[in-house]
């Protein structure tokens, strides 16, 4: 960088950065719109085509936390640019899979090739802002929120005028433009900085394969498990309880392995630091508050508003675009004042919105659910950054890199696990609300008898007008699916509380956060 602003060639890092990273977060979202399209084409089943999207995060989960093993054995730049181009070339031959089996297994080597680019990308854009960490912070940030946002209503737009094979198509140029930048920016590590001893240590160190195996063997089961739980009802299905098990065992002895081995391929001793504790538990709460309202509040769209996928996606848009356009006004602040009053407000703001979230009823329209979702944009964009550049200026050299990859696996596994906890309460949660309700509808209730002769007379009308043979089975049926909705959003309010509680413990991790001496900028120092 230049005393005068920023270079050019950091313009480029950061560009080629975004654009390897963008690509990689937005097909995480961007299948799910289409697999219906996909089912239909391919003849597959929900279960089978639930493969295409499950085969995808494993993979990329176990690559995730090696990828700073990796990048330092291969070298950064040979490393990152490989993996963008096998990322475009599974991309495309996504597209032109001849069946089901063929697209899951590049769907499994593009999440191979994808779990490399964020890693990478985020060192990348971290350490081409040596002094401004928060602004790199920003940049990056600005990515990983609008990423999975913009994915679902741009699978809409693609699969409803080219087709279901066009969302995977669109990386080739993407990712050949983002490849191309990258040869002409990304260095691997100086080899006579003050680093250049631990690369070259890892480069020549030999490969922990028990390390390796165990990662593979637990990342793999516990990932299976937290996608396929809800649908195989957990503990009734025998492979749920047995890949549970299996990742109990190896989970554990993964985390044992890495402490007492001399070459970690995870180097789990970066835990000494107290900031990349406090950041993991952070990192994976900003992941699972994150992932779980764009999992829950489509549903509500789709079950109450009745909007379909493509105005659904809609909806998250403007809330993205105004995170996204607050992060570099918060990086360039957080120098200025202690980080962890922007996580203190982060908090606050996404607290405020789960409120007004839990206030949703039947009625429940656009603009009701416009401002909660700005509330919250603007609560993640201002927990995003300072998390980032508290715990990742904490490091250099191989420790950027591990660091970086363990954050975005606690990032990802903090969004696996809250999509797992809350579908399941929210699937409960429903079914005791219904029958709570139902009691009421019964000739009994002075108010449902009331609702039920005039919702009759109605029945009668149309039996006159359209032929309609049985006007009592209207009666049945629209009770039935007001007492169906109404039981979806009381559930849906429940989950807004939970989350409101579980998000709030976060303060805790905050709490302990300290200021490194990197962000004290020229403000006076805070003392911990």
């Amino acid at each position: 960088m230049t005393e005068q602003g920023i270079s050019k060639e950091t313009w480029l890092i950061v560009i080629t950065a975004g654009l390897a990273s963008l690509i990689q977060i937005v097909d995480i979202s961007i299948v799910n719109v289409a697999i219906p399209n996909m089912m239909g084409n391919l003849g597959a089943t929900l279960d089978d085509i639930g493969w295409v999207v499950t085969g995808y995060i494993i993979s990329n989960a176990i690559i995730l936390p090696i990828s700073g093993w990796l990048s330092a054995r291969f070298g950064r730049r040979n490393y990152f640019i490989t993996n963008i181009l096998l990322f475009t070339a599974a991309s495309v031959a996504c597209g032109l899979a001849p069946n089901l089996q063929a697209l899951i297994l590049f769907r499994v080597l593009q999440g191979m090739a994808g779990g490399a680019l964020l890693p990478v990308s985020q060192a990348l854009i971290q350490e081409a802002f040596p002094g401004r960490i928060g602004l790199g912070s920003a940049l990056f940030g600005m990515v990983t929120i609008i990423g999975p946002t913009i994915g679902p209503p741009l699978g809409g737009y693609l699969t409803d005028h080219f087709g279901w094979r066009s969302i995977f198509n669109i990386n080739l140029p993407f990712g050949l433009a983002a490849a191309f930048m990258a040869t002409l920016c990304v260095k691997d590590h100086k080899v006579e900085d003050e680093h250049a001893s631990a690369h070259e240590r890892l480069k020549n160190a030999p490969v922990d394969t028990i390390g390796l195996a165990l990662l593979v063997a637990g990342m793999s089961c516990l990932q299976y498990v937290l996608e396929r739980g809800q649908h195989d009802d957990w503990l009734a299905s025998n492979t749920i309880v047995i890949l549970g098990l299996i990742a109990a065992i190896t989970l554990p002895a993964f985390i044992w392995w890495e402490l007492i081995c001399e070459n970690p391929i995870v180097n789990l001793r970066l835990y000494k630091n107290f900031s990349l504790v406090n950041g993991t538990l952070i990192i994976a709460a900003v992941g699972g508050i994150l992932y779980a309202l764009i999992f829950i509040i489509p549903i509500f769209a789709s079950a109450v508003m009745n909007l379909d996928a493509t105005q659904t996606g809609n909806l998250f848009v403007p809330a993205a675009l105004a995170s996204g356009a607050m992060m570099p006004f918060i990086g360039n602040q957080i120098h200025k004042w202690d980080p962890r009053w922007f996580m203190f407000w982060g908090i606050l703001c996404t607290e405020i919105a789960l409120v007004m979230m839990a206030q949703f009823t039947p009625q429940t329209g656009y603009w009701e659910i416009f401002w909660p979702l700005m509330v919250r944009g603007f609560g993640m964009s201002a927990m995003f950054i300072p998390i980032n550049a508290v715990v990742l200026g904490a490091f250099n050299g191989p420790d950027l890199d591990q660091a970086a990859g363990i954050m975005n696996l606690a990032r990802q596994l903090g969004g696996s696990f809250s999509i797992a906890i809350f579908s399941t309460l929210f699937s409960h949660s429903q079914d005791v609300a219904y029958e709570n309700l139902r009691k009421y509808a019964t000739p009994l209730n002075m108010n449902f008898t009331q609702y039920a002769r005039g919702a009759r007379a109605i029945g009668y009308r149309f039996a006159g007008e359209v032929g309609l043979a049985t006007p009592q089975s209207l009666v049945a049926k629209e009770a039935f699916f007001r007492v169906k909705k109404q039981a979806f959003v009381i559930s849906f309010d429940h989950m807004c509380w939970l989350m409101l509680i579980v998000f709030g413990l976060t303060v805790i991790p905050i709490y302990f956060l300290k200021r490194p001496a990197h962000l004290m900028g020229h403000s006076k120092a805070v003392v911990d």
